[in-house]
C-alpha cells in the first residue's frame, strides 16, 4: 500500500513538472522563434510610372477628328494612360481653364487664347510650342447652284446667309473676319452673317444647306463630302494661322503631359495630322 502511494505521488509530480515546463516555454518565446515582421513591398520608379493616369486635354474644335485618332493610338501604346479630350472653341476653352476646369494640356487654334493664359500665369511657359498650321477657306454646299467662286461673290443679291464662327471666341471666325476686313466687305456683309459657337457648327450649317456659304478651316472642309471649297482666304491671313500647345500650370500630371506633347510631335502623330489636312510645324 505504501509502495502504490509513492508511485502515484511520483506520477503526479512528473505530470505537474511537465505542465510547468510547457507553461514556461510558452511564456518565454525567444526572438529567433518570433515571426519576421512583414514589410510593404517598395515600388521601383519604373513601376510607379505604370500607375493609371487620366490626362485631360482641351483642344480646339477643328482638331476633333485628328486628336481623336491620335489619342486612340497613344492609348494603345500607353495602356495606363486614359486621355480625356474636351473639344470646343478655343475662346471657350480658355475661359473654362481660367475658371478652374480640369485641364492638363491646351491646344489652341490661335495664339490669342494661349497668349491670354500665358499672361495670366496659367500655363508652364517653357512647355509652349507651335504645333500646326492651317488655312481659312470659303465653302458652299456641295449641291449649291449659286455662282460663288470668290469671297467678293458673297455680296451678290442671291446670297442670303453666310456662316462664320463668332470672332470673339472662335479663331476661325477671327481669321475669317480678318479676311473680310482685308477685302473691305465686312460692313456690307454684316446683315447676312450667321455666327456659330465653333467652327464645326458653321460647317454643319453649310452641309445642311441652311446657309449659302461658310468660312471654315480647310481641315474642316476635308472631312465631309457635304461642302466644297470655292476660295482660299488671302495669304496675309492664312500665313498667321498657328496652333500652339502648352501644359496648364495647375496640372499635377506634368510628366504625363510632357510625354503626350512629345508624341504630338512624333512622326506617327504628324502623319495623322497631315491625313486630316493640317501642316505640322517643323521645329
Amino acid at each position: 500500500m505504501t509502495f502504490k502511494k509513492s508511485k502515484i505521488i511520483t506520477s503526479i509530480v512528473l505530470i505537474l513538472l511537465s505542465i510547468s515546463i510547457l507553461l514556461m516555454g510558452g511564456c518565454s518565446g525567444s526572438p529567433a522563434s518570433a515571426p519576421a515582421p512583414t514589410q510593404a513591398p517598395t515600388q521601383s520608379p519604373a513601376q510607379e510610372q505604370q500607375k493609371p493616369v487620366e490626362l485631360n486635354v482641351s483642344a480646339a474644335a477643328s482638331l476633333t477628328d485628328a486628336i481623336k485618332a491620335i489619342d486612340d493610338l497613344y492609348m494603345q501604346k500607353n495602356k495606363t494612360v486614359t486621355v480625356v479630350a474636351n473639344f470646343a472653341a478655343s475662346g471657350t476653352l480658355q475661359q473654362q481653364i481660367e475658371q478652374g476646369a480640369p485641364a492638363d494640356v491646351f491646344i489652341s487654334a490661335a495664339a490669342k487664347q494661349m497668349n491670354v493664359l500665358q499672361e495670366g500665369g496659367l500655363i508652364i511657359n517653357d512647355t509652349r510650342r507651335d504645333l500646326l498650321n492651317n488655312k481659312i477657306v470659303l465653302v458652299v454646299p456641295s449641291n449649291s447652284t449659286l455662282n460663288i467662286t470668290d469671297f467678293m461673290d458673297l455680296l451678290n443679291d442671291d446670297v442670303k446667309q453666310v456662316a462664320m464662327g463668332d470672332p470673339e471666341f472662335v479663331p476661325a471666325g477671327t481669321y475669317g473676319k480678318q479676311a473680310l476686313d482685308l477685302l473691305g466687305i465686312t460692313e456690307k456683309l454684316q446683315p447676312k452673317l450667321i455666327l456659330g459657337s465653333d467652327v464645326r457648327q458653321v460647317l454643319a450649317y453649310v452641309e445642311s444647306g441652311n446657309v449659302d456659304a461658310g468660312i471654315v478651316y480647310s481641315t474642316d472642309a476635308a472631312i465631309t463630302d457635304g461642302v466644297k471649297i470655292v476660295a482660299d482666304a488671302p495669304d496675309e491671313v492664312n500665313s498667321k494661322i498657328v496652333y500652339p500647345v502648352a501644359i496648364i500650370k495647375s496640372s499635377n500630371k506634368v510628366e504625363a503631359a510632357e510625354a503626350y506633347i512629345s508624341f504630338l510631335f512624333s512622326n506617327e502623330a504628324k502623319a495623322i495630322f497631315e491625313k486630316y489636312g493640317f501642316s505640322p510645324v517643323n521645329k
